[in-house]
């Protein structure tokens, strides 16, 4: 996972120490103390013979000022990044984040803050400089995967029930098969589930709910292919009301999100469901496309969360690491395999550790 963003962020530190320790560090020595003229401070005894004072009788200067000694002992004094060959290296971290397919706001914010921490920035003497460099990195990154997190266990908590959960997202996605994940989690806790496929414009999406509504051993509410979805979804909210389920799970037709049209299908789909909950499905592999179609859903009908499918798959990481910031919305969990299990709770710090490990 992410490996082509971790090599290129190896080469990117490796490259970047070797220029800071050639052309960008500086020696900062300690200040000196002023040169001028010092009189010895003499101490008379009482028998009146004069007498050099301890502290000066090996140098006859004065001792340096405590903050330099402090300096010295804390490493401070040594190395200093200057602003000289820092425009040459964003640039390089700039491509970097271009090829894993990170969105341009967010490269911006990047880059920004990363210049932020290292312009003039002294380094200890025992650290190295790609270390630096990197801990810049992580921190600006940790910045951009600041979201609010999303809570489920507090939706479907809710007294009102049924509680709905509508899925929305383009077609290759993995929107169907993320349902059935979320699904198999809610019943190993214990939630009642019903299963409405709203998908009518694809004969094969409603087969592929029922399949796994069988494997799941779970209520489905579907009709014929080109049928209402709205009025599907209107029939499963109601059986689940009179049957005292606690969940209804909407999948809803794979439109891409420039179609005007099956968006306002959509937007009806909506007004009739009343979810508690919208997720956007989206496809980890399909980079900057990904966070087009958010921001279209989220314009259209508005979007709580985001689910992030074949992450495990994900060579360049840049989708991940731009969705949540550029919408604004937070990644609720991440698709890490094909089986039911294989759907993990998103964390931004499994993120950073994944991309800088």
């Amino acid at each position: 996972m992410f490996n082509k963003f971790k090599n290129k962020l190896k080469g990117f530190l490796s490259k970047s120490s070797k220029t800071l320790e050639e052309e960008m560090v500086e020696e900062e020595l300690p200040p000196q103390p002023p040169k001028k003229n010092i009189k010895r401070k003499l101490r008379v005894k009482k028998k009146g013979k004069p007498e050099i004072s301890e502290k000066r009788k090996t140098k006859g200067v004065p001792e340096p000022p405590s903050s330099i000694i402090k300096g010295a002992k804390t490493g401070f004094t040594g190395k200093k990044i200057s602003s000289k060959k820092l425009d040459e290296i964003l640039w390089d971290l700039e491509l970097l984040l271009y090829e894993s397919d990170v969105a341009t706001t967010v490269v911006d914010q990047i880059t920004s803050e990363v210049k932020n921490k290292l312009t003039g920035v002294k380094i200890r003497r025992q650290l190295s400089i790609d270390k630096v460099i990197e801990r810049a990195l992580k921190n600006a990154v940790e910045k951009v995967l600041e979201v609010e997190p999303y809570n489920l266990e507090a939706i479907i908590n809710s007294p009102n029930k049924p509680v709905i959960l509508m899925f929305v997202g383009i077609n290759g996605t993995g929107k169907t098969t993320t349902i059935a994940k979320i699904a198999f989690m809610l019943k190993k806790k214990g939630y009642s589930v019903i299963l409405a496929a709203c998908d009518t414009f694809r004969a094969g999406a409603i087969e592929q709910l029922e399949k796994h509504s069988q494997n799941l051993n779970m209520k489905i509410i579907k009709q014929a292919p080109n049928t209402d979805p709205a009025a599907i979804a209107y029939d499963a909210i109601e059986h689940a009301r009179a049957k005292g389920k606690d969940i209804v799970l909407v999948d809803t037709a794979g439109r891409m999100h420039s179609n005007i049209n099956l968006m306002n299908q959509m937007k009806k789909l909506k007004n009739v469901a009343k979810p508690d909950s919208i997720i956007f499905v989206g496809d980890s592999l399909a980079g900057n496309d990904v966070i087009e179609q958010a921001i279209h859903f989220n314009e259209c009908v508005g979007i709580d969360a985001t689910v992030l499918s074949k992450i495990d798959a994900d060579a360049k990481g840049g989708a991940a690491l731009s969705i949540a910031h550029t919408v604004g919305k937070p990644i609720a969990y991440v698709g890490t395999g094909q089986e039911y299990q294989d759907l993990q709770e998103y964390n931004p710090h499994w993120m950073l550790q994944r991309l800088f490990n």
